[in-house]
């Protein structure tokens, strides 16, 4: 039987407040000083999780130095928030409705970051940056063509292939972005005799930006890097979509992640220290495993892949949810367990958790878009931030 009480002491020596002294006591519990530390969600559209990745961002923007923020959106929209948080041209209405895909523009704690941002730029020379890290592309993908043109109109000099030629060869666009193709195969395009062409002509584009980086400013330097690896990706992404076999789904799965992990990296090697956040299932160490209709898909995450390359310069803080709406966790759960602590929001060290939490069972939520905490898998985080009660969710259909 789990015992409440010398359980809860031993959690209580290794948690944190989710205040300027926590949050630096976490990242001083740390191997080494994160270039990309991931936030996870283990659920979108939490309104109380969205507020305390505000709160977080700021105090490592203020105290710690962190300069960018990247989230698990369309790298390719990002891009108008980014413009905006350097200039303020335009209306924060519409950054938030072309700046995000998924819905994200919709939500206030996203527009309250912006605004935060914006506001921040405007008062130091130093800006902060903003980036997407996933790719146009959810169950389905999105035309490549964006991605080609821009690509292709930052290159010099003769080039190898006219934007007539991609024209032709890309089609209307709504051949690439049809949704029915996420469960269909057969309606993809996506090795057909125009795509297979285009994927050589990505790769002729990357081959040229490698022998004019020279030439390339800074600003056009990253673009054109982001356009090139969009592109590719999406390619392949669209590739993969015709594919009829068994594995299609986790091929797909692994394909978006290792895209997000790609832009992961770029926000990385930048120099100054970044927050990343999206989903658990991308940003953890470990393989993600999902229930996608009568199939358990199981992949190797962006937060694993973008670990493999940086090291202990990657850190993993997750968030987990108590009580969320009508869903209560059981009591021997580890969301559970962390509901009996006396404080609503808190951190703890993940990796001390383990030891500590031996006799928790898996929790199993009433919620479908909450993946709950693996016992067997805590080891594998830094650390967590609970959250105990959770009313403001919305739906992610």
């Amino acid at each position: 039987m789990f015992n409440d009480t010398v359980e809860c002491m031993d959690i209580k020596d290794m948690a944190w407040p989710v205040d300027g002294a926590g949050i630096s006591a976490f990242l001083r519990s740390l191997p080494a000083r994160p270039a990309l530390l991931g936030l996870g969600e283990a659920r979108h559209f939490v309104g109380e999780l969205g507020e305390l990745r505000n709160e977080v961002f700021r105090y490592l923007v203020e105290h710690e130095g962190y300069r960018s923020f990247a989230i698990e959106s369309d790298c390719l929209k990002a891009l108008v928030v980014d413009d905006y948080l350097a200039t303020g041209a335009g209306t924060l209405d519409d950054v938030m409705e072309r700046g995000f895909s998924h819905r994200f523009g919709t939500t206030p704690a996203n527009r309250e970051l912006v605004r935060w941002m914006r506001e921040y730029n405007r008062e130091h020379d130093e800006r902060l940056r903003f980036f997407g890290f996933d790719g146009p592309l959810e169950y389905w993908a999105a035309s490549p063509r964006e991605a080609l043109t821009a690509l292709h109109a930052l290159l010099d000099g003769p080039l190898p292939h006219t934007l007539e030629t991609i024209d032709e060869l890309l089609g209307p666009d709504e051949r690439w972005s049809d949704e029915a193709t996420a469960m269909d195969p057969s309606r993809s395009i996506g090795q057909s005799a125009d795509a297979r062409r285009l994927r050589l002509v990505a790769d002729d584009l990357l081959g040229l930006l490698d022998t004019q980086a020279p030439r390339l400013g800074e600003r056009d330097a990253e673009r054109a890097a982001l356009y090139a690896r969009t592109a590719v990706g999406l390619l392949r992404y669209h590739h993969w979509m015709a594919d009829t076999s068994p594995e299609r789904w986790s091929r797909l799965s692994a394909l978006r992640d290792a895209m997000m992990a790609a832009n992961l990296r770029a926000v990385a090697a930048r120099g100054r220290p970044a927050l990343a956040f999206g989903h658990n299932l991308h940003l953890q160490r470990n393989k993600s495993a999902m229930r996608f209709g009568d199939q358990e898909l199981e992949w190797w995450s962006a937060g694993a892949i973008a670990a493999t390359h940086l090291g202990d310069r990657y850190a993993f803080l997750a968030t987990a949810l108590g009580t969320a709406g009508d869903d209560v966790p059981p009591p021997d759960s580890v969301e559970g367990i962390l509901s009996a602590l006396p404080w609503d929001r808190f951190l703890v060290d993940a990796r001390r958790l383990p030891e500590a939490l031996s006799e928790a069972t898996p929790r199993v939520s009433s919620d479908f878009a909450y993946f709950p905490l693996d016992p067997a898998r805590l080891g594998t985080m830094d650390g967590i931030a609970f959250v105990g009660t959770a009313v403001h969710l919305d739906s992610v259909t």
